[in-house]
């Protein structure tokens, strides 16, 4: 059998699952039988996310290299009649399809090993014609092709938290090295300046958090317009609408979470610096306040607002790519490009 996996993500969790699937198979099926299990890594995917079209994409690469089974993992949200597909499997050509973004963001590689699992013993076993849901990860039963989703609220956040788990937004980290470098000096300057320390002893918390929530707003935004991160869909219909909100608020929580931790750093360092820097004296004349640990963390909370605001500015000068690692959208359009210049040097030869 294989698990052909697109790159990046879904390859890893192959790879890491290859090493013990055949042994809990084997275990599993109860009949003494042997399963060699092949890891392939290829852009299934680039170009389309309709199931149908997967699913023979698919069966002719498994025809091609006559697997007995092939299991196929995404990391693409997919959808069958307006609901979140989880796995389409075809008993009569050995084929199954998996979503890895519905099984959620925790426990995602044992979620992922057991759905495969599933998958594998049921198309291996006798077809079954029931309408009861097997146990596991693997979802509602939708109808009798073995098409199994996820719906509702609860369904839709499912998918949103693993859209995000895939794009790591801690990647997006050291792609903002510009931007972190001008909000680091924007902070090393404003810690000493004298206006932004009464600035600071007159804020109180609530306007430290809306300083905080206007600053991170404006980095987020600023980022994802700059480097065109807003997916468009040139479709009209409902599903392709909603692949199109799916993409863009995992966008959003990527790039919010990405940005939060930069915040949280920036904080911590210009804290750091304050505790460094600052003189009682000279900071209690200006002030009319002494200087204890509630002023220095009131201090270093302001600046970090005030630097993540010098930081959007920077990250005008990063390289798109970066940032783009973080979009599903721009992440499915480089594997197209992959995809395409493939095609073009097996053709120059």
């Amino acid at each position: 059998m294989a698990l052909l996996a697109d790159p990046d993500a879904p390859t890893e969790i192959a790879q890491r699952m290859a090493r013990t699937l055949p042994a809990r198979l084997a275990d599993k099926s109860g009949q003494g039988r042997r399963f060699d299990v092949e890891v392939v890594s290829e852009p299934f995917t680039s170009g389309t996310e309709d199931p149908p079209t997967l699913m023979r994409r698919i069966m002719d690469r498994g025809s091609a290299e006559n697997w007995d089974i092939v299991v196929a993992l995404t990391d693409l949200p997919l959808h069958s009649h307006g609901r979140r597909l989880v796995v389409n499997l075809s008993h009569k050509h050995g084929l199954a399809l998996l979503s890895l973004p519905s099984l959620g963001g925790l426990r995602l590689q044992t979620r992922a090993r057991r759905a495969v699992e599933e998958a594998v013993l049921g198309l291996t076993g006798p077809q079954t014609t029931g309408a009861e849901v097997p146990p596991g990860p693997i979802g509602e039963k939708e109808t009798d092709d073995l098409r199994y989703v996820v719906s509702g609220p609860r369904g839709y956040l499912r998918v949103l938290v693993g859209m995000v788990r895939a794009n790591r937004p801690w990647r997006l980290v050291p792609g903002l090295s510009k931007a972190l470098a001008a909000a680091l000096a924007t902070g090393a300057v404003a810690t000493v300046n004298s206006t932004v320390w009464s600035l600071a002893e007159t804020l109180s918390v609530p306007r430290l958090v809306i300083a905080t929530v206007g600053s991170v707003a404006l980095m987020v935004g600023w980022l994802i317009i700059d480097a065109e991160l807003w997916h468009r869909s040139a479709e009209s219909s409902p599903e392709a609408r909603q692949r199109a909100r799916l993409y863009n608020a995992s966008t959003v929580v990527t790039v919010g979470i990405g940005v939060l931790v930069c915040y949280v750093g920036l904080m911590v360092i210009n804290w750091v610096w304050a505790l460094f820097i600052l003189n009682d004296q000279a900071f209690a004349s200006v002030t009319r306040t002494p200087l204890h640990a509630e002023e220095y963390v009131t201090l270093s909370w302001f600046v970090a607002s005030v630097a993540t605001v010098g930081g959007a500015l920077g990250s005008g000068l990063e390289s798109d790519d970066a940032i783009r690692a973080a979009a599903y959208s721009k992440r499915e359009q480089e594997r197209r490009h992959t995809l395409q210049d493939d095609h073009g040097d097996q053709s120059s030869k």
